[in-house]
């Protein structure tokens, strides 16, 4: 939750490594932060309540408009590799990371993939 200065809470990550961090969450970034990356222009998505299996084969940014979901990292224990997120927040999606989501509540978002 945001402080009552307006900064966005810090990021909470998931699935870390020496060499990488497979989720991380950024809870109610401050709308300078999303305007500066452009979100808006994102193209969108939308899923229904379920569980759906993705591999990432770039980094991808979410930015959730709409519902929660959690997304469990594949090979991890479920309660140590499991990301919640949900309307406001800002999910990052390292490249590489095996993951299963959760949909609780329907979801639409604003997503994009870092070319590199």
């Amino acid at each position: 939750m945001a402080s009552s200065s307006g900064a966005a809470a810090p990021a909470a990550h998931v699935g870390a490594t020496a060499a990488t961090t497979a989720i991380t969450v950024e809870r109610k970034p401050a709308a300078a932060r999303l305007s500066e990356l452009g979100v808006r222009s994102w193209p969108k998505w939308g899923g229904p309540p379920g569980r759906y299996a993705l591999s990432y084969g770039a980094r991808q940014t979410c930015y959730i408009v709409r519902g929660k979901a959690s997304a469990t990292v594949e090979g991890s224990p479920e309660s140590s590799c499991t990301a919640q997120f949900g309307a406001g927040d800002l999910v990052v999606f390292a490249r590489g990371t095996r993951c299963t989501w959760h949909i609780v509540a329907a979801v639409d978002m604003h997503y994009a993939f870092d070319p590199s």
